[in-house]
């Protein structure tokens, strides 16, 4: 009797199947994702309450800019004379922001705030204008605070979670020989294959389950504007983790072909944890810092947190995102490339770590 051989896709697919059912039957799991979903419902919901506490901002306006705020609900509008006037009523605390003409193109208006930029007035309006601030030290946008961290968390969460899967499973089924009998059965590549695939599809369906809670609070708390500002910018990031996970997904399932005991991973996969709590904290230090911003946004291991954050905080260009998309998938190429030759130099070496540049050899 002739046993079919399974093709290259059904080899992939069945590696993937196995890596899902086996994380969805994890009690652990579940019960993280539940924390996790709890929390980041309390927080859209919060911030949307937040966002929602002033039913009206007050705003002075010149008369050479009145036709950009007219008809624009949420505003209180207060007509001043000229700039002068206008910056003394938001320094006195009478407004929130001011609306000025400034004759500079394309808009042809500037917002002039004491420190924090009402986000409701932004988001507003058509297009996001230059916003000149009195008193940059004492700035806070939480609203933008908030954001941001919202994003490095859900990157440091699913990255480091699904991560860690791959890892520990490659090792285990070194240590206890299974991989021996699936690489007799399927090829090596469709086993990391199924592997990133697999843990890809997990961490995506968390990720589109994080925004849908994000639109759903929103919508709730009546944030319709908010929603429209930051929809852009959830967009992206689920574009950027996509490609920025199968990158770390391939090294980490690299790195722990190395090695052959559960002990021993964490002289592998460090340095990759390091480039996911990278992101994390430096959004949290710096993300009002808009060079730091830029740098990361650029970087492949973190333009998954640094660009939506710019995008929401109105400090992109159209065309940065798909720069920045086109060198994480130049970099997501590469490492493919270079996890695949490791992961297949190395799956079958038992005993001491192997060295990387015995896995990189042949």
């Amino acid at each position: 009797m002739t046993v079919q051989t399974p093709s290259f896709a059904q080899s992939v697919w069945l590696v993937a199947e196995r890596e899902i059912g086996s994380k969805l039957r994890s009690k652990a799991f579940l019960i993280s994702f539940g924390i996790l979903f709890v929390i980041a419902l309390a927080g859209v919901i919060w911030a949307g309450f937040s966002a929602n506490d002033n039913s009206t901002t007050p705003v002075a306006v010149t008369s050479d800019a009145a036709q950009h705020v007219d008809g624009i609900p949420g505003l209180e509008l207060t007509t001043v004379a000229d700039q002068a006037a206008a910056e003394a009523l938001v320094k006195d605390g009478t407004v929130d922001a001011a609306v000025v003409g400034d004759g500079q193109p394309p808009l042809g208006f500037s917002v002039i705030v004491e420190s924090d930029v009402p986000s409701s007035l932004l988001m507003s309006l058509s297009q996001t204008p230059n916003v000149v601030v009195l008193d940059p030290a004492n700035a806070t946008n939480w609203i933008g605070y908030i954001a941001a961290i919202g994003f490095g968390v859900v990157f440091l969460f699913a990255a480091q979670t699904f991560g860690a899967t791959i890892a520990q499973s490659v090792v285990e089924e070194k240590q206890t020989r299974v991989v021996e009998l699936l690489i007799s059965a399927i090829p090596a590549r469709a086993l990391l294959a199924g592997k990133v695939i697999g843990n890809t599809i997990l961490a995506m369906g968390q990720v589109v389950i994080l925004a849908a809670i994000a639109v759903v609070g929103l919508t709730v708390t009546g944030q319709t504007e908010f929603l429209q500002g930051i929809g852009g910018p959830i967009a992206w990031f689920s574009v950027f983790f996509l490609f920025g996970f199968v990158l770390l997904a391939a090294l980490f399932a690299a790195a722990a072909a190395m090695v052959s005991r559960q002990e021993d991973i964490g002289a592998t996969t460090t340095p990759l944890m390091f480039l996911i709590l990278a992101p994390y904290f430096l959004v949290i230090f710096f993300w009002n810092n808009p060079t730091v911003l830029t740098v990361m946004s650029y970087v492949p291991f973190s333009a998954p947190v640094g660009m939506p954050v710019r995008l929401f905080l109105g400090q992109a260009q159209w065309w940065e995102p798909l720069v920045s998309l086109a060198i994480l998938l130049v970099s997501c190429v590469l490492a493919i490339l270079v996890g695949a030759k490791i992961y297949e130099n190395s799956l079958l070496r038992m005993g001491a770590r192997v060295k990387l540049t015995e896995a990189l050899g042949r």
